[in-house]
């Protein structure tokens, strides 16, 4: 009898613990799941913030996808999306000169920034091929190699071979051959102040045929 009890006290002590240990399991697997939903649920919370502003504004110069209208325009389709939210952010705080664009910006807030750098990166790229073949190919020349005769650095060296940037430095891939001569024409004038300096050095060192080819050879990257 006393072996009897013994064994039963034992049984309903390993079932407790069992269901202690499936108890933790459970808390550990509905607090992952809560987690994963919340996420997902601010995820699509931002895509709507983000599609709500485009089709509202951004949609009439830089098209519903990122793909605009103009080569006046950049292209935001695969821009990375810190890059966006930080030239936004510099609209709004008026170290990127542009009327434009810090009317456009004005009643932005940093979240509604995040969100539209978020949709426009996962929009899909549809790059087309260079106008100008000859003068494309002596981009490629300069975008790979740089001018070692005028000390102009390859653009590979920071913004990859590829073209496809970083973070904090921009995507040139794909992007409008006229919108990246009149940026690179910006910084040689010191109209554009607000990326790295960097960016001055190098171009006041370019004459306007190289700004025009390498601008042709990313565009068809």
């Amino acid at each position: 009898m006393r072996r009897l009890l013994t064994e039963r006290r034992f049984s309903f002590r390993f079932i407790s613990l069992s269901e202690h240990i499936n108890m933790r399991r459970f808390n550990r697997f509905f607090a992952a799941a809560m987690a994963m939903l919340a996420l997902s649920a601010h995820a699509q919370s931002d895509e709507a913030r983000a599609k709500k502003i485009v089709n509202g504004v951004c949609f009439v110069c830089h098209g519903a996808e990122g793909e605009s209208s103009s080569e006046v325009f950049p292209r935001l389709a695969g821009q990375h999306a810190e890059y966006i939210a930080k030239q936004l952010e510099a609209f709004k705080s008026g170290k990127r000169k542009s009327t434009a664009m810090g009317e456009m910006v004005a009643k932005l807030s940093s979240e509604d920034m995040v969100a539209l750098g978020k949709y426009f990166e996962k929009q899909k790229v549809q790059p087309e091929p260079p106008k100008d073949p000859e003068l494309a190919a002596v981009g490629k020349y300069l975008y790979l190699h740089g001018n070692k005769f005028s000390g102009v650095p390859a653009c590979a060296s920071c913004h990859g071979p590829a073209g496809l940037g970083t973070a904090s430095l921009p995507r040139l891939a794909g992007q409008y051959a006229g919108y990246v001569e009149s940026q690179l024409k910006q910084f040689h004038t010191r109209e554009r102040t607000n990326d790295n300096a960097v960016m001055h050095t190098i171009v006041e060192k370019m004459t306007p045929l190289e700004m025009a080819a390498v601008a042709e050879y990313v565009s068809g990257l």
